[in-house]
């Protein structure tokens, strides 16, 4: 069974008795409703367009109208569907109706704008130590350039540059479409001259007339300090290169920073971590730990617990903004020897007793780990 078609006064949202001025009113309020400019996620708005344009064209046409009011779809015997297929977009459908784009007022005559180049992304994958440093990285990727032979211009040395007879030298041609409405007219870039209103009398080897040419390039991209993994750097006009006159794209490129298995980063902070023997947190000591900048001697106070934290300031990140940097924590572990001989559990018994145990009182039970290591 076919689906059922709407009532075309319900789709404009009119009544049966409305005239042509409000049946007219009512279209171009729906059609501004259904504008992909105002709904740019959706997808229908185009297919909702053509019924309701097919319901104004059958409403604005007393003789359609008539017969439509009598024997509602029936009655139109097949009149009511024009051909939409011959409209490139959504906005030559909107042109057709109102002759000109409804944010912007009518076309343009003459030669359309040179079409900017466009914008591409390249990955550069660096270490934790220079993301926090910053460092001068080289990136290599493929990207359209401006032919060199003909300078972007698409023409052979000597050549000429004369005016498209296909389009007049206006860089658009029209194209008239019959309708029960009568004849739209849609325009299009010329195809010849690809918009510029101009060809070259003979065209340029290198780029077969194109004015541009697939390329491979190589540069240095400054990188700056603290930047994270996943965030991008925009390097303006290294995309593709545009029509001529026109500014070449942008180049994204996107940041990809590798792990690093002594460094976690938390924020502007890195975090780090040193195993310790327990007779070294008892006494304490003078370790050397990595740093983002090199190695860094730190004092391990007397009496470090297992998860003491120590800060080293000023070892962390830059700010990409502002003056602010952050530090280096480093988490202490403590390891405790499994020793099996008597005498040694005999000496940690022998040590447990004569230690001053004040600084493990909220730790009761570190003694008792103690002893039970060296069973």
């Amino acid at each position: 069974m076919p689906e059922q078609k709407p009532d075309y006064y319900d789709l404009l949202g009119v009544d049966r008795d409305a005239d042509d001025a409000a049946i007219k009113k009512a279209f171009r309020r729906k059609a501004r409703e259904l504008h992909p400019d105002v709904n740019p996620d959706d997808a229908e708005a185009e297919s909702r367009f053509k019924l309701v344009a097919e319901a104004y064209e059958v409403l604005s046409n007393r003789q359609t109208r008539q017969m439509y009011d009598r024997h509602g779809h029936a009655g139109l015997g097949g009149q009511a569907h024009t051909d939409f297929s011959d409209f490139g977009s959504f906005q030559d459908l909107f042109d057709a109706f109102f002759g000109g784009n409804m944010f912007g007022g009518g076309r343009q005559s003459g030669p359309r704008r040179p079409a900017q180049g466009q914008d591409m992304a390249v990955e550069a994958t660096i270490t934790f130590a220079e993301s926090a440093a910053g460092l001068e990285h080289e990136v290599e990727y493929d990207a359209i350039d401006a032919c060199e032979t003909c300078g972007g211009s698409g023409a052979a040395e000597g050549a000429t540059l004369e005016r498209c007879v296909t389009c007049g030298g206006q860089g658009q041609v029209h194209q008239v479409t019959q309708s029960a409405l009568g004849q739209f007219r849609r325009t299009s870039i010329c195809p010849a001259c690809s918009g510029r209103g101009e060809i070259p009398s003979e065209t340029c080897d290198d780029c077969n007339g194109a004015g541009r040419v697939r390329g491979h390039r190589r540069f240095s991209v400054n990188i700056p300090a603290g930047i994270a993994s996943g965030q991008q750097i925009r390097v303006a006009g290294r995309g593709h290169a545009g029509e001529p006159g026109a500014r070449p794209g942008d180049l994204y490129v996107a940041v990809n920073v590798e792990q690093d298995d002594r460094f976690r980063r938390d924020g502007l902070d890195v975090i780090s971590s040193v195993s310790i023997p327990v007779t070294d947190a008892m006494v304490g000591t003078t370790v050397t730990v990595p740093t983002v900048t090199g190695e860094e001697a730190l004092e391990i106070r007397p009496g470090t617990q297992f998860g003491d934290q120590y800060v080293i300031r000023g070892k962390g990140f830059p700010a990409l903004q502002g003056r602010a940097r952050g530090d280096q924590r480093v988490l202490v572990e403590v390891q405790i020897p499994k020793v099996a001989s008597p005498e040694a559990r005999e000496a940690v018994e022998r040590l447990a007793d004569t230690l001053d145990d004040r600084a493990y009182r909220h730790d009761t039970g570190f003694f008792d780990r103690l002893k039970h290591a060296f069973r």
